[in-house]
């Protein structure tokens, strides 16, 4: 049995692939490094990789569907994918729409033709985003609500992707989940999150940019409670119904917390105020995100546990090891 999980160096990946291999797990972690932000961190989150038994990395870009198939072909005992791969990143979609649909869409296809030649696939789980939900007003999030109004391109291919996995699993049997995830925070985040802008930015006596006048509410959730969600939901495929093995979760942390208080316990931490540039909201953006996790709690028993005032520090620490603050 192996693991292949995509965008092993990224930040999620990173983390999913650390518990796998912490319990013993083979995993093969594809990622293409690619320079969206700084390549440095996703080389020293793949070293930490590469020193553990049971990891291979593999240098590919998902988009490539000759590259993955060569890949696959050279590991026929993969049952199980976590894709996680994507090119994240609400604002920089309006920059780069291409990259979007290169990764996200073409990249999803990808995954999918290489799920449906795979004899021992047990479950596909990947990554969609709280933003599907787009301009949806009713709070909490939950997963029967509409999200046929994406506000941002990002969004929009992240519903597509859940469209393509309930397409492909219906044609083709193959057992997928879909995990809306809801702003993830935490060790070795990405730098475009807002835990890592604010935090550097106070480190260098920078102005915060805070959007919305900092009327924003999100549902920050901490990377080890994303990673017990992710491995409990790969651990157990779903069954087949009348339509198909195909099922999509909320992972959040059921609260939804407001910006300037996530901002005070980052200043706290860093030991140093912030100041504030308030900003209009940007375009694609959305005022309050807030996970509804009633379906994955009943049926995967997922409980967060970290609150934002034991998740930040923790960032914090890591944040300040990281950079030499």
């Amino acid at each position: 049995m192996s693991y292949l999980v995509t965008g092993a160096a990224g930040f999620i990946g990173y983390h999913v692939c650390e518990a796998l291999l912490a319990r013993g797990e083979s995993v093969v972690g594809v990622d293409n490094l690619n320079d969206y932000y700084d390549v440095s961190l996703k080389e020293a989150r793949r070293d930490r990789l590469a020193v553990r038994s049971g990891f291979e990395f593999c240098k590919v870009d998902i988009s490539d569907n000759a590259a993955m198939q060569s890949m696959a072909a050279s590991h026929p005992d993969i049952t199980h994918v976590i894709h996680l791969a994507a090119q994240a990143g609400v604002r920089y979609s309006l920059e780069n729409p291409f990259a979007y649909v290169q990764s996200n869409v073409l990249g999803h296809l990808v995954i999918l033709e290489l799920c449906r030649n795979m004899d021992r696939l047990e479950q596909l789980v990947y990554a969609s985003s709280s933003s599907v939900y787009g301009g949806n007003t009713k709070l909490p999030f939950a997963i029967g609500d509409p999200t046929d109004t994406p506000v941002s391109l990002y969004a929009a291919t992240k519903k597509a992707d859940e469209l393509m996995g309930h397409c492909y699993s219906h044609l083709y049997g193959i057992p997928a989940t879909g995990l809306r995830f809801f702003t993830v925070y935490g060790p070795w985040g990405r730098p475009d999150m807002a835990a890592y802008i604010f935090a550097h930015a106070i480190s260098q006596d920078r102005p915060i940019p805070v959007f919305n006048h900092g009327e924003m509410r999100r549902d920050f959730t901490y990377i080890d409670d994303i990673v017990a969600g992710v491995l409990a939901v790969a651990d157990k495929p779903p069954a087949d119904d009348k339509s198909a093995p195909h099922r999509v979760y909320n992972i959040g942390n059921n609260h939804a917390e407001p910006l300037l208080r996530f901002i005070e316990l980052i200043e706290q931490a860093m030991g140093r105020k912030a100041t504030l540039d308030l900003q209009p909201m940007q375009p694609g953006d959305v005022k309050e995100t807030f996970a509804d996790i009633e379906a994955i709690r009943r049926d995967f028993g997922f409980e967060p546990r970290t609150s934002i005032e034991d998740g930040i520090p923790k960032f914090i620490e890591w944040f300040r090891g990281y950079n030499g603050v």
